[in-house]
């Protein structure tokens, strides 16, 4: 009878990690014979980062893959074990000696860390399941006396387009109820306009780009078919909890635009070709119209801009002349203080501080006893050797999310003092620290709060002698 005894998985096989431990070998041993080889990095399935120096093409040649296909082959073995596997990203540490004998560490998965960025530590840990940083919890403010702009006009809207786009197929009255039902709110009257007079459908142009051209040239932008409307809430707009804690929601009185991450009222109906979504907004800020054109850019994670003050103004071309909102001489909600920016904790303070941020530093550590108490400070990140005190933390009782150096989390942890209003934390690491104890960090505070651990195995083999 046939061994039914499950195999070993391929991402742990170490024959699928030796070309890309020989490559890091040779790119890490400096030339100095008899020295061990210590080497890590992160492989994910579309992308990963290595210590290795790529061959520069010859002079007047661009890189061309082949330059780079023993890394490129390398890597893709182990995106292949990934993909069986079913993980999308891994880490990974090995000490390999001068007669080829190598121990592996492979660190990872937990559904409670984030991948890192361009290096093998864990990113941020979620310790609380399915928590959001704080901008992303922001619904729009109500603008009881916001009105459609008195440009609106939906008859005007349809009759331009119908003259623009003659040969165009409309959307059925049923079609559009339809689109209304999937999304649970009303379109509203120039949206409908639009649609009666093409469903911009790729089939109805018959797979002609010079009729789609025609169509983008007519609205305005490349415009969404009715089953690709959607509700650009902050859902749309993923981000890693390290960046999206660094964020923060402000709308300004004279605004035109809520600076929020998402909102139920804009509705994304086009792409300006370029990444940038165009919405239809239907919560304005203090300023603006119900119905304004906002544009959603891929680069920002919050806020929007003004367009047009209506849809009929965006097919007619007539910009908004609204100048983008300034908070004037209000202190920021966002502080940095390093050697570039804030030169001091007491110039970041104030009631309305959200994110402190302290960098570079070459002065004395500093003291938070400036921001202690502040009502709506969740966010503080600190380069480490910066503090003066890490327990000064256990006085910050709204933090959401922390990010420290190893010493300082250390200390947190061996007092028991690591804030429990904490969703989110993360490790900052300075220099070349390897990511075993950075992991050993990391599943401490996961423990903490019960949540999964990054997962550490460790395989052992035989690279031979480096040539």
């Amino acid at each position: 009878m046939d061994d039914q005894r499950h195999p070993i998985p391929l991402i742990h096989d170490f024959a699928i990690w030796e070309p890309v431990l020989r490559l890091l070998r040779a790119a890490n041993t400096d030339g100095v014979v008899g020295r061990k080889a210590r080497v890590a990095g992160r492989i994910g399935r579309y992308g990963w980062s290595l210590d290795l120096q790529r061959r520069l093409p010859p002079l007047g040649r661009a890189a061309q893959v082949e330059d780079m296909q023993d890394e490129f082959d390398a890597v893709e073995r182990v995106q292949s074990a990934l993909a069986v596997a079913g993980v999308d990203d891994i880490s990974f540490t090995a000490e390999i000696s001068p007669t080829g004998k190598t121990v592996l560490h492979l660190l990872g998965p937990s559904p409670a860390v984030e991948p890192g960025i361009g290096n093998p530590h864990p990113g941020s840990l979620i310790l609380v399941e399915g928590s959001l940083p704080g901008p992303w919890q922001r619904l729009p403010d109500p603008v009881p006396g916001a009105v459609p702009a008195s440009s609106a006009n939906p008859e005007l809207l349809e009759q331009t387009l119908s003259e623009r786009l003659p040969d165009a197929i409309g959307a059925t009255e049923a079609e559009i109820a339809a689109t209304e039902a999937r999304m649970g709110v009303a379109l509203p009257e120039e949206l409908k306009a639009l649609y009666r007079v093409t469903r911009a459908r790729w089939e109805d142009w018959g797979n002609d780009y010079a009729a789609a051209t025609r169509a983008a040239e007519a609205v305005g932008c490349e415009l969404f078919g009715l089953d690709d409307l959607y509700i650009a809430d902050a859902s749309s707009r993923e981000c890693l909890w390290e960046f999206a804690a660094m964020e923060a929601v402000v709308t300004p009185p004279d605004a035109a635009v809520q600076g929020l991450v998402g909102s139920p009222g804009w509705i994304v109906f086009g792409d300006n070709g370029g990444g940038d979504r165009l919405a239809i907004d239907l919560t304005p800020g203090p300023r603006g119209h119900i119905g304004q054109i906002i544009l959603l850019s891929h680069e920002e994670n919050v806020g929007a801009d003004l367009l047009a003050d209506s849809l009929t103004d965006l097919v007619l071309n007539r910009s908004s002349k609204e100048d983008r909102a300034r908070r004037g001489d209000q202190p920021p909600v966002v502080a940095r203080v390093n050697i570039a920016s804030l030169k001091s904790i007491q110039a970041a303070a104030h009631p309305g501080l959200e994110v402190l941020s302290i960098g570079v530093w070459e002065g004395a550590p500093l003291s938070l006893g400036p921001v202690a108490g502040l009502p709506l400070l969740r966010t503080l990140t600190a380069y480490p050797g910066t503090l003066a005190d890490p327990l000064e933390i256990a006085e910050l009782t709204g933090l959401e999310f922390l990010e420290l150096g190893p010493e300082e989390w250390r200390v947190l942890l061996d007092a028991g003092a690591v804030p429990r209003s904490l969703s989110a934390a993360a490790i900052t690491v300075h220099g070349t620290q390897g990511p075993l104890p950075i992991v050993a960090i990391a599943n401490e505070l996961l423990a903490l709060w019960g949540r999964p651990q990054i997962i550490q195995t460790v395989l052992e083999g035989d690279l031979g002698a480096a040539a």
